[in-house]
Order: structure tokens, then C-alpha cells, then sequence
């Protein structure tokens, strides 16, 4: 089988501590939020994951909408800690207690793929080696920029935002590559959205996707697209950029960047209002686009 969309990643446990309200632990990750976008639109989607066999049960909800899912065994499960230390929902502390390990190329099982993105949570999932030696192999890459700009500090468990020094190296190799405003700030020097993704683009992507709080955008062949969200609560904020994104490259697979950009937007949208991966259906996310357009 050759499928649409291949992700790779961590599954993990999110500690989410809002500034008000309880502390809730539940699975999430990139792959999950991203994954299930593409698996509940009714694409063909495969997840390369690596965690313990012991909570394979997470897995559950992607393998119940026709994702197949490989799983690397680990000694652990990716844990992760997410505070909120007021109500702006985009300030966050973030730490990582738990890491199943790096990818290897050597251990990924055979398979044939449109494309793979690789949805990392931080910076101990992939190597430059890795996703060299995918690129060499010919797969069309994108890449979640926070699988190396969150950079975890192993005597506290704390993630860092830092710059990437082989950046440069890294986007060579992309077709597409996900950002959110700050880790486009880091490593571009811009707070201007457009003029990050202007500088990322001359780096070698051809495809740029950037979130903000009120939007997101996308550089592609030297024009820009915006879309605004259109959400009427945050209560599900975290995985809004991986949903963006997935929205964004499934949509893609059959249209034009603006009307992906569009569905995205919309999709992401009824996501942030409810907390989890993406739980609705097409017919929603077309009926939000009709209304909001």
C-alpha cells in the first residue's frame, strides 16, 4: 500500500496544568493531533511511532478511523508537562520527565508514502542523519520545526527554545516545513510573520507554513496567504499547530494553497473549542468555511 500521508513521531502523556482549573493528564502529541486529521478526513495515513508496548491502548482512537500504526518499542512512553502560568493560553512552561528515544533509519519499517512528516515533540526524536537519509531515499519531507527549536535541559527536564546552527542544512532538504510565530522569530530574527517566512524561504523550503495566535499563514513560490481563525473559545489550544498543519497538507493532497490554507484555518478552528485531537467531521469543517467566508 502506498499512502498519502506518513507521520512519525512520539506518542506521549500531556500533563496540562491551566492557569485556572484542574490538572489533566491525557495522550496527545503531534502525531496523534496531526493523524487524526488526515485519518477522519478519510485519507490513506500510516503512524510510525516509537513508546512502550506497555501503552499501546493510546493508540487506539487513530487505529478505530483506519490509520495503520507502527510501533517501535521503547522502555518508555514520551511524558510531558505543559503549564500555563496565566491566561494568555500561547505563554507556556513546558518540561519533558519521560523519552522513548531517537528514530533510527535502520529500525523504521519498509513503506511507500506520498509524503512523510515528521512530527516531533522536541529535539530527542530526529537526527540530520535521519532525515538525510529519508531525503536521499526520495520521500517528499516536512518537518515540525519544534522537533528542533524545543531543546530539552536533561538536569532539569525544562525545554528551551533555541536557535537550530545546520538550519540552513535542514531546509534544504524540506518541502514543507511548519513553524509557530515565536519559533519562526528564533530562527529567522523577524517578529513580522511574512517577513520570517520570506527568510525561511530563500533557506530552500518550498512550502512554509507559520501559526499565530490569530491565524496562520503560508508562503509558497513567492506569494503569501493568510487565513484568520475563527474559534470561539481556546479550551483545546494544545495541538493547534499540528492540526494546522495536517489540515493544511491533506487538504493539499487535491487543491490549490489558498483553499488549503482556508480549510485549515476552519478545522483548526473547531478544534481549539474543545479539548483533544480533532473529533468532528468534513461536512463540519465545510460548513464552517461556508459560514466564516
Amino acid at each position: 500500500m502506498t499512502y498519502n500521508i506518513t507521520f512519525i513521531g512520539h506518542m506521549c502523556y500531556d500533563e496540562i496544568v491551566p492557569f485556572q482549573g484542574e490538572t489533566t493528564v491525557s495522550p496527545g502529541s503531534a502525531v496523534l493531533c496531526g493523524a487524526m486529521v488526515a485519518g477522519r478526513i478519510g485519507q490513506e495515513v500510516a503512524v510510525i511511532t516509537k513508546m512502550s508496548p506497555e501503552d499501546r491502548s493510546i493508540l487506539k482512537p487513530m487505529e478505530e478511523v483506519g490509520i495503520n500504526v507502527f510501533l517501535l518499542p521503547s522502555e518508555d512512553t514520551t511524558y510531558m508537562r505543559v503549564e500555563h502560568p496565566s491566561e494568555d493560553v500561547d505563554v507556556r512552561r513546558m518540561y519533558q520527565f519521560k523519552n522513548a528515544g531517537y528514530f533510527t533509519f535502520d529500525e523504521l519499517p519498509e513503506f511507500e508514502s506520498r509524503f512523510v512528516h515528521l512530527a516531533g515533540i522536541t529535539d530527542q526524536e530526529f537526527t540530520l542523519d535521519l532525515i538525510n537519509k529519508l531525503h536521499n531515499k526520495g520521500f517528499h519531507l516536512s518537518v515540525d520545526m519544534q522537533s528542533f527549536v524545543r531543546q530539552v535541559d536533561w538536569d532539569t527536564r525544562q525545554i528551551y527554545f533555541k536557535d537550530v546552527p545546520y538550519k540552513k542544512e535542514l531546509f534544504y532538504m524540506l518541502d514543507r516545513v511548519k513553524l509557530d510565530i515565536v519559533e519562526a522569530k528564533l530562527l529567522t530574527g523577524y517578529d513580522e510573520i511574512e517577513k520570517a517566512a520570506i527568510a525561511i524561504e530563500s533557506w530552500g523550503a518550498d512550502e512554509i507554513i507559520i501559526t499565530q495566535s490569530e491565524g496562520v499563514l503560508a508562503r509558497v513560490k513567492g506569494e503569501t496567504f493568510y487565513e484568520k481563525f475563527n474559534n470561539k473559545s481556546m479550551i483545546g489550544r494544545t495541538g493547534r499547530g499540528d492540526t494546522t498543519f495536517a489540515a493544511y497538507m491533506t487538504w493539499r493532497l487535491h487543491h490549490d494553497v489558498a483553499e488549503s490554507l482556508k480549510f485549515s484555518a476552519a478545522l483548526v478552528s473547531i478544534k481549539m473549542e474543545s479539548p483533544g485531537p480533532f473529533n468532528a467531521t468534513l461536512a463540519d469543517v465545510l460548513d464552517r468555511i461556508r459560514r466564516y467566508q
